[in-house]
């Protein structure tokens, strides 16, 4: 655009608004930099930046370098950004005669970290000079006619080459590698004209010149011709040479270099590692080779218009380094490796391909606008070039492989850049302390201006190197220019400018930090919705007196306290925000850093894009959960990676739950997609629990603070101000509906927390689960006291309130003022059980058996309970007596099983029992010597039983008349029972009465009558003492004593006459009167009076005396009926104790044979049987005489006969 054709315009210049949601953003490196020599000189402008070691080196378009050196800042005063100083302003020597004088300024600042030099090409000259102060190098050695520097090996790595490094120097007719070291050597000579820019991988270089780019095999002297910069370039046909390898002409200035193409080993002029070769398996020449051999005329054809000449043959010694002064021609050509070279003649004119016919077309073609040559390298194998038509049109990237094909897709520009370079993730850049691994792919940067609605912008268009991810190209504001009525501007001096640095510089970030460092969140107080706890005075902390003054001091120290975590938190943040770029921009008189936008600034921002307001519908959910997904498997490898993801899923999870407890709507349930959603981004985040109670009102005053407060990320603090602001506006009626969606997500929440117990990363770990612990049980509190009726199952809200006292809660006291206060006395006595506090569990428990209310009734039959958890858990003693006789007061069955059960942790010795019980639950006395007396037949207890038994009984005949009458009744039933009837014993047994009374009687009868055997004794004359008073009423207890005293005859009479109990007299003739009335049943009969014969009560003979007390009992029977049938069978039945001769004579006269028939059948056969048994006898008598006899017999045989004379000699011995 034309001078004259600039029309007036108002324009403002200042910094674009970048995009904080973007991959890159800037942060200033130096503004307001002194690059105009004079001050009205505002035509002055940045054109290359380099920085390395604290050292930056600003190159600017009147030929200047501007050298700045940078001091760190002050982490003690919080300034971490560094001071540049101004060190030295050089001005650049320059070339007067080269046609690349026309641009203007420093062209290329090329610094060489091994060397320590600095090659700076300025206005076509290229200067040497020493790092960092740039002092002049070799001698004030000046390069004219140099049209770009560069080309150092890619490959490359630090410390690698020891001799100095090599670069291309691009003069005006080829291109010469020299290796910088102590002093500048030639390398090689490769015949390439007017170069403009380079890159090299090792031994490949891709070169281009104003037309065209090609590949270099630098070792073995090959090219391969590409595709040309500008698609309207009719100045050359490349359609039949791109692709084609051609071989380069050998230049005889280079020493040492074989003329054969094909060889690949250079000679003496430097070594194999001075330029490598193809790094693959195939070299390049066997690709070259098998491409079949180039025509002759696409040769020419190419060299015609790529600049390719033959080999300076002019007589003018050149030095390696290109034009210089004779002086220094003549130094340098003393040096051993590099060498004058001998041209044969002189270079033919530059071609002026425009104006050849050969390659004029017949179709007119737009004239072709010179576009500037990159070439950036975004991998080892490939190299990034940019073609185009006009510069104010979009242009196009193209990769290109070593061999010269185009691989993946292409990018294409906007318009055609300025500068373009390749930031690649594995430069480094970006993975400093803040982290960018999830961001770890290449993108391309090119500079450029464009036109948008409000006027001209000049700034950076990024774009994955993988164009194939469906990401969309990014815009970078780096300036921008406010038009007035006018749109038609030059923007020359607001050209923006973008590059790379030797070394990546660490950047500090301190927006970072200022998002992750940890401020304390205080919670608002909640007003009528509730009331936070008061955390001045803690109950682990000592009580402060209640006075202004105290108050104050105390307020003060802990103000002093969080200053002081404050600067600490600053501290750590300022290490946090740091990250690394060696990506400059610059645009006038300013320069940036860009940097790749670390993952949480990025995030974060985006998060604010998507919620504007908490409670506002342009939220985007499911956007927030695609975020934290996008995150969900990266692994943090750094302090602050951890912190960022951390905070991204805490920010995600506070908003998705703020919107949940804002939109909630009473007359619908919340949405359970929703629900999960949040509960899982909630997990994820492990945001404090705390923060999530202080949104709700009903819960805020279970927030345990502690000394030091709630501590966040400061980012976080925004969304909870926002979201207290907007729950302030709602009314208190808002909160009076169940909010299940909420507390049920609250609930998993907080749970989950509690199964985080005892991890040591927790912080403020007491006061945490002290608030989940007190939210938890009063959120399910009030969730059991607004739940619809129904039967509990085992995910009811009463086995999680179960579950949450039952492993323990942190707040102790809290959680039992809360209980108490909601009347949940069983879930407390569940609490104190957690704590093993039994005494408290048992007062708990006596509490809600004496009819306390309790709200949950999970206390089913609480007696039985209570003696369980007495008889397995008490073990000190005065718990045990105490809670033992308390129940044993009210439930003596129950309690004294306390004191019987074998497995009870307390022993105690019968009679101690027997003394508390007397005097702290007497009615379970009784109930405790049964057990002695019949349970363990300890009979040393008996008199006591049978003491209590009388006083039950007793009592009750003397107070109740009903009862004499009831006990008179029972007789006469009995009396009147047709045979065959059971025992009087069977018979008030059966028709028993629930009256305590009447057990005590059963019991008394059988303890008296002989159930503990004839060994048994007690204090009868006690007995007798207390019955005999009332013996018309206790008849059976009367008949027993009359046995035990021997009166056997009126104990006889009673059963016969008294209760005309006839089975039970027979029992007691047989039995001796010693064991009567005790549950027995006949088949066992005959068997204890068989064991009373082997005791030696009762013998026959005083059976036979009992019987004979019977019969007349018998045969004064009233009923006769029963007299005769009575007599009759016991004659019958038991005639082995009757004599014949004494029953006869008491047998009436008017009684038939037949009713004695079965009694003198029976002694007939006992007298036959004596009779007969009398002669077996004596049968068995003669018999054993008789073998008797034998014996003796052969006894005196045995002996034999012996004669004794007269005078007593034995004179014959026989049988010897």
């Amino acid at each position: 655009m034309e001078n004259a054709e600039r029309k007036p315009v108002s324009l403002k210049r200042k910094r674009g608004q970048e995009n904080p949601t973007g991959s890159y953003i800037l942060r200033p490196l130096l503004e307001a930099v002194p690059i105009a020599t004079e001050a009205e000189d505002k035509s002055v402008r940045i054109t290359c930046v380099e920085f390395w070691d604290d050292n930056l080196y600003i190159g600017t378009s009147a030929a200047e370098i501007l050298h700045f050196v940078s001091i760190p800042g002050s982490a003690q005063e919080g300034n971490s950004v560094p001071t540049f100083i101004l060190a030295t302003r050089l001005q650049v020597a320059t070339s007067d005669t080269s046609s690349a004088a026309a641009v203007n300024g420093v062209q290329k600042i090329l610094l060489l970290q091994e060397a320590q030099k600095a090659c700076i090409l300025s206005n076509g000259a290229l200067t040497f000079y020493s790092l960092p102060e740039l002092s002049p190098a070799f001698g004030n050695t000046k390069v004219s006619n140099c049209s770009w520097i560069g080309g150092l090996d890619l490959d490359r790595h630090q410390g690698s080459v020891e001799d100095g490094e090599i670069i291309m120097v691009c003069i005006r007719n080829r291109i010469r590698l020299v290796r910088i070291g102590e002093s500048p050597r030639l390398v090689k000579n490769i015949e390439y004209k007017n170069c403009l820019a380079s890159a090299r991988r090792g031994g490949i270089a891709c070169v281009a010149d104003s037309h065209a780019y090609a590949l270099l095999d630098v070792a073995n002297q090959q090219k391969i011709p590409l595709f040309p910069i500008s698609s309207l370039d009719n100045g050359a046909d490349f359609s039949q040479t791109a692709g084609q390898p051609e071989s380069m002409p050998i230049s005889t200035g280079s020493q040492g270099i074989t003329r054969s193409a094909s060889s690949s080993r250079p000679k003496s002029g430097y070594r194999d590692d001075d330029v490598k070769g193809h790094s693959r398996s195939t070299s390049l020449g066997t690709i070259l080779g098998g491409l079949g051999k180039p025509q002759s005329q696409s040769r020419s054809r190419s060299r015609e218009r790529t600049g390719l000449e033959p080999p300076d043959q002019g007589g003018r010694p050149t030095s390696p380094l290109g034009g210089a002064s004779p002086t220094r021609a003549s130094s340098l050509a003393g040096t051993p490796d590099i060498r004058p070279s001998t041209p044969e003649k002189a270079l033919p004119p530059v071609p002026n391909a425009p104006q050849s016919a050969k390659f004029s077309q017949s179709i007119p073609r737009p004239t072709a606008a010179i576009l500037k040559p990159h070439i950036c390298s975004p991998s080892p194998a490939e190299f990034l070039l940019t073609t185009g038509t006009l510069p104010d049109e979009g242009g196009v990237g193209m990769f290109v492989n070593l061999d010269g094909d185009v691989v993946r897709g292409t990018l294409e520009f906007s318009q055609y850049p300025s500068e373009v370079i390749v930031d690649s993730a594995a430069s480094g850049n970006g993975n400093g302390l803040v982290g960018n691994k999830v961001d770890d792919r290449d993108y391309v940067l090119a500079s450029m201006e464009k036109t948008t609605e409000t006027g001209r912008e000049g700034g950076i268009e990024i774009q994955s190197c993988t164009m194939d991810s469906g990401d969309a190209k990014e815009w970078l504001t780096v300036i921008s220019e406010k038009v007035g009525q006018e749109d038609d501007i030059d923007l020359q001096d607001a050209q923006v400018g973008v590059g790379t640095t030797l070394v990546p510089a660490l950047i500090a970030l301190p927006e970072v930090g200022e998002k992750l460092r940890a401020r304390r969140w205080r919670v608002p107080r909640a007003g009528n919705h509730g009331q936070v706890r008061d955390e001045v005075d803690l109950p682990s902390q000592p009580a402060f007196p209640k006075r202004g003054s105290s108050l104050a001091n105390v307020e003060t120290q802990q103000a002093n306290q969080e200053t002081i975590r404050e600067k600490q938190e600053d501290e750590f943040a300022r290490r946090l925000g740091e990250t690394s770029t060696s990506v400059v921009s610059w645009s006038g008189a300013d320069i940036w850093w860009t940097l790749r936008n670390p993952l949480i600034l990025k995030l974060d921002a985006t998060i604010d894009g998507l919620v504007h307001t908490i409670n506002s519908n342009a939220s985007d959910r499911g956007r927030l959960i695609n975020i934290s997904n996008s995150i969900k498997d990266q692994e943090a490898k750094t302090e602050t990676e951890f912190l960022s993801l951390k905070y991204i899923r805490q920010k995600i999870s506070l908003v998705l739950f703020a919107k949940d407890l804002l939109e909630m709507d009473p007359r619908r349930q919340m949405n359970k997609g929703n629900q999960r959603a949040t509960q899982t981004m909630l997990l994820e985040g492990g945001i404090d629990p705390r923060v999530l109670i202080s949104l709700v009102p009903l819960l805020q005053s279970e927030i345990h603070e502690g000394p030091e407060g709630i501590w966040i990320h400061a980012g976080l603090i925004n969304v909870l101000t926002q979201a207290t602001s907007e729950l302030s506006r709602l009314s208190e009626s808002s909160y009076n509906f169940a909010m299940d969606g909420i507390l049920d997500l609250l609930k998993k929440y907080l749970f989950a927390w509690r199964d985080r117990k005892g991890f040591g990363s927790i912080a403020d770990e007491k006061e945490v689960f002290q608030t989940v612990d007190g939210a938890l049980i009063h959120l399910l509190l009030y969730q059991f006291e607004h739940a619809p009726a129904g039967p509990t199952s085992s995910t009811s809200i009463r086995t999680e309130l179960y579950s949450v006292v039952d492993h323990g809660v942190d707040c102790f006291d809290h959680a039992v003022a809360l209980l108490e206060e909601h009347h949940q006395l069983y879930v407390l006595s569940r609490l104190f059980q957690s704590r093993k506090l039994t005494s408290q569990v048992l007062f708990t428990w006596r509490r809600i058996i004496e009819g306390e209310h309790d709200s949950g009734g999970g206390l089913v039959d609480g007696e039985n309970e209570m003696r369980k958890y007495i008889v397995k858990q008490i073990k000190a003693p005065q718990v045990f007596e105490e809670y033992a006789t308390w129940l044993a007061a009210r439930a003596p069955q129950l309690g004294v099983q306390i004191f019987t059960d074998p497995s009870s942790r307390v022993k105690l010795p019968p009679n101690q029992v027997v003394q508390l019980l007397k005097s702290k639950a007497p009615d379970a006395v009784k109930v405790y010597l049964e057990h002695l007396v019949f349970g363990t037949h300890n009979i040393r207890y008996a008199n006591d039983l049978i003491s209590y038994y009388l006083d039950a009984v007793i009592s009750v005949l003397e107070s109740c008349p009903s009862a004499r009458d009831m006990l008179a009744e029972s007789y006469s039933v009995y009396k009147a029972l047709q045979p065959p009837k059971p025992t009087y014993r069977q018979f008030i047994t059966e028709n028993a009465i629930s009256d305590p009374w009447w057990h005590d009687r059963l019991r008394l009868l059988e303890l008296i009558g002989g159930s503990h055997g004839a060994g048994f004794s007690y204090d009868l004359n006690s007995v007798l003492q207390r019955v005999e008073p009332w013996e018309e009423s206790l008849v059976p207890e009367s008949i027993i004593l009359d046995g035990r005293q021997g009166r056997h005859q009126p104990a006889l009479r009673l059963l016969t006459h008294g209760l005309g109990d006839y089975h039970t007299a027979i029992n007691y003739c047989l039995l001796g009167g010693s064991s009567i009335f005790h549950p027995t049943t006949p088949s066992t009969l005959s068997q204890e009076a068989e064991e009373e014969g082997q005791n030696g009560t009762p013998t026959h003979a005083q059976q036979v005396i009992l019987f004979a007390y019977l019969l007349p009992e018998f045969l004064r029977i009233q009923d006769e009926t029963d007299r005769l049938e009575r007599t009759s069978e016991l004659l019958a039945r038991f005639s082995s104790f009757f004599d014949v001769f004494d029953v006869l004579p008491q047998i009436p006269d008017d009684w038939s044979v037949d009713l004695l028939a079965g009694f003198l059948v029976a002694k007939l056969r006992e007298a036959v049987s004596a009779g007969r048994e009398a002669s077996v006898v004596k049968a068995l008598s003669g018999s054993e005489n008789l073998q008797m006899s034998v014996v003796w017999a052969e006894k005196c045989e045995g002996f034999g006969a012996r004669i004794v004379d007269v005078d007593g000699e034995v004179e014959v011995e026989s049988g010897k």
